[in-house]
């Protein structure tokens, strides 16, 4: 899969080991339940989604960035904590990945997330500033201020966003044009051009009115 991306052009390759899907299984001590090298400790708990890891690395272009998903913490009590999260990332920064992608939970049913305004940013935060690794913020950013923020702020090195995509497709362009930016990663396709210029949405805006009431 990794050699059939890399051939589709694909820039980047991410990982999936959160969320409770198979590698996140191993990751947390939750659903390791395993007691043979691969369960215990969280050095062996590691071992398969770093042999993974390892395999994938191989294949995937040597000069093309490749990141790892996580769930920083399970937001259960036994299971993957902010400390974990640490090693985890160290683990995989190790053997070669190139920037953490840091997400929480998903892993187990009765978890007790704490939602909120950029709410998985502090897990972010702490591994680039305990490691020194590059991370990746997710989870309730939804705007561009906050984005820019969050980078300004030194608490992460990129942000990635999904739903705001999701409600428009567009989000990109339309921060672009809010900013008032115009550069690299910001393409209006020749018919919709005129949109790349923010539309007057008041009494207010420019231009101004033809007419004039005589009173």
């Amino acid at each position: 899969a990794a050699w059939r991306a890399a051939r589709a052009g694909f820039d980047l390759l991410e990982l999936h080991c959160a969320h409770g899907y198979l590698l996140s299984g191993f990751l947390s001590p939750l659903t390791n339940r395993r007691t043979d090298a691969y369960g215990g400790t969280l050095e062996k708990r590691l071992r398969f989604p770093l042999e993974v890891f390892d395999a994938v690395r191989n294949v995937w272009p040597e000069e093309r960035p490749m990141t790892v998903r996580i769930s920083a913490t399970d937001w259960a009590e036994g299971g993957t904590g902010a400390d974990d999260a640490v090693e985890i990332a160290r683990a995989f920064a190790a053997h070669g990945a190139d920037a953490i992608d840091v997400s929480t939970g998903q892993v187990v049913a009765d978890e007790r997330p704490e939602f909120g305004r950029s709410y998985q940013t502090p897990y972010a935060d702490r591994i680039r500033r305990t490691t020194g690794l590059p991370v990746i913020a997710v989870g309730a950013i939804s705007s561009w201020d906050d984005v820019n923020s969050l980078i300004l702020a030194g608490r992460t090195d990129l942000c990635a966003l999904a739903r705001p995509h999701l409600y428009d497709p567009n989000w990109t362009l339309h921060a672009a044009a809010e900013q008032g930016y115009d550069g690299p990663g910001v393409v209006w396709p020749a018919p919709y051009r005129a949109g790349s210029r923010r539309p007057q949405t008041g009494r207010t805006d420019a231009p101004k009115p033809r007419l004039t009431l005589g009173t």
